[in-house]
């Protein structure tokens, strides 16, 4: 799997973290794009165990997850950076605009403009759960196109299906906190486990090759 250099990763940081707005799942998804698609520093599986573990890690889960996946390019080096870069520089900006909040606080274009950003902050939130689901159902259980039966495909699709909606109702009905629900899906994931891993516990999986495997398939 390639590895850029600290100034390449460094540049991909700042440029995320400083250009996207509505927190840390739209700021996750781009990285996302960067990471695993356009470049391939990360498999899907990395992404999604940064992911998960910034989740339930205490603080401001977005800064704990750009810390991991530096860690995970490029060491403590890569770690530095991704704690530093995307959140330095708008730290600032959000300083400067809560000294102009007084200002333009009661305009209503701009409440309107702040107003409309909800909704596709909503949006990119879905698309980042989609981007994490989507290796994990059925199209291709595995990295070889002719392993897996569609009864395992069926079966898989349905396990990704019911692990997220559980965690979501788990969530949004019964209030469950973050590390509850982390350490029930574990339980789930070990006691009903992907038909791709039982019988090809060997064989590459799609969502663990980087990009440019991936593409080549």
């Amino acid at each position: 799997m390639p590895r850029p250099s600290l100034a390449a990763l460094t540049g991909v940081f700042l440029k995320v973290g400083n250009t996207t707005f509505g927190g840390g799942p739209p700021t996750m998804a781009a990285l996302q794009r960067e990471f695993v698609d356009r470049y391939g520093w990360l498999s899907q599986e990395e992404y999604g165990l940064s992911f998960a573990l910034a989740r339930v890690t205490p603080g401001t889960n977005v800064m704990a997850f750009c810390a991991a996946t530096g860690w995970q390019i490029l060491g403590w080096a890569g770690a530095l950076a991704g704690a530093l870069s995307p959140t330095l520089p708008s730290a600032v900006i959000a300083v400067l605009i809560t000294v102009g909040y007084e200002n333009w606080r009661t305009n209503a274009l701009a409440l309107a403009a702040i107003n409309g950003t909800v909704a596709a902050v909503a949006g990119m939130m879905l698309a980042t759960v989609y981007s994490l689901v989507k290796p994990h159902l059925g199209a291709s259980v595995t990295g070889v196109p002719h392993v897996g039966s569609h009864r395992h495909r069926f079966i898989r699709s349905v396990r990704a299906i019911a692990i997220s909606g559980g965690a979501f109702l788990a969530l949004w009905k019964f209030g469950l906190t973050p590390l509850q629900i982390i350490a029930l899906v574990l339980v789930v994931g070990l006691l009903w486990t992907d038909p791709a891993d039982r019988e090809h516990p060997n064989m590459p999986r799609e969502d663990k090759l980087p990009a440019p495997e991936r593409a080549s398939q």
